[in-house]
């Protein structure tokens, strides 16, 4: 029963010396817009969370509800203006960032 049941085919074979594995080029997708909403939303949040020290019942929801939910999501979601140019290739053939 041991032998039964064995797959029957080509062995795997691992390659031999160095596999070439292109470099990509990894760049965050943010600019500078990006990182000032990002920070205009986490003063807003942190302005949130002292009112809400001090007992305010209605600015302090209305502040974290805004920051949390509305503007660092825009901040990650916004293009921020820069348009990717394409890159181009040889013989005319272009490469787009889609």
């Amino acid at each position: 029963m041991a032998g039964k049941g064995k797959r029957k085919g080509k062995p795997q074979v691992k390659p031999m010396g160095r596999v070439y594995k292109p470099k990509e080029k990894w760049v965050l997708p943010f600019t500078r817009k990006n990182y000032i909403l990002f920070a205009i939303g986490l003063f807003v949040i942190v302005v949130g969370y002292i009112t809400l020290g001090y007992g305010s019942i209605t600015l302090a929801p209305i502040l974290l509800v805004l920051g949390y939910c509305v503007i660092i999501p825009v901040a990650i979601i916004i293009n921020g203006g820069k348009d990717r140019e394409k890159e181009k290739l040889p013989k005319g053939r272009e490469k787009t960032f889609d």
